[in-house]
């Protein structure tokens, strides 16, 4: 049911003012069966595409042209995160099959959690089996898959840590003069 609700939404999210109308867009995603916290913000273009179960939390701002898709495994957006325009995430994959056919063999979903107050960079992709901590920066493009611990930037294909976000935001002895 979950599904058919979110697919609903993208079709009537279409004809709604891209930035407006957050309160009624969070309604219909109630409605399609996600639990979604207030003030969630979301952009008409957002589409979500799955059939597990959708979480997202309170003071959310989710992007223009953001895809979440993929199978039955749950996706967990923390409160106070902001994704970026054309977000993709993606919990669904495929086993390898390299004598087969098709070399993407059944495929199968992985759980994507993504903690309180993260940011998610312009086009990055965040992959089943994900877990940011809290307050991570997902730098635009990245491609992420895997345990990421709290506070720390992600970068890069495939991304890993670059650094902790309390260095880029510690000031300097010559900046307290």
């Amino acid at each position: 049911m979950q599904a058919i609700g979110l697919y609903a939404f993208s079709l009537v999210g279409q004809l709604l003012p891209a930035t407006r109308l957050f309160g009624f867009k969070r309604w219909l995603l109630r409605l399609a069966g996600a639990k979604v916290g207030n003030n969630v913000r979301c952009a008409s273009s957002a589409r979500f595409q799955l059939t597990g179960p959708l979480q997202i939390g309170a003071d959310t701002w989710i992007g223009h042209e953001v895809l979440v898709v993929g199978g039955d495994a749950p996706v967990e957006i923390g409160a106070c995160c902001d994704i970026a325009p054309r977000v993709l995430i993606a919990t669904g994959t495929h086993q390898i099959a390299p004598h087969a056919a098709h070399v993407a063999g059944k495929g199968y979903s992985l759980p994507i959690r993504i903690g309180d107050g993260c940011w998610i960079g312009a086009g990055a992709i965040i992959l089943g089996g994900t877990t940011l901590g809290a307050h991570c920066i997902v730098a635009a493009g990245a491609v992420v898959r895997g345990q990421f611990p709290e506070r720390v930037l992600i970068g890069g294909v495939p991304a890993r840590v670059i650094k902790s976000i309390d260095a880029l935001t510690s000031p300097s002895a010559d900046a307290i003069e």
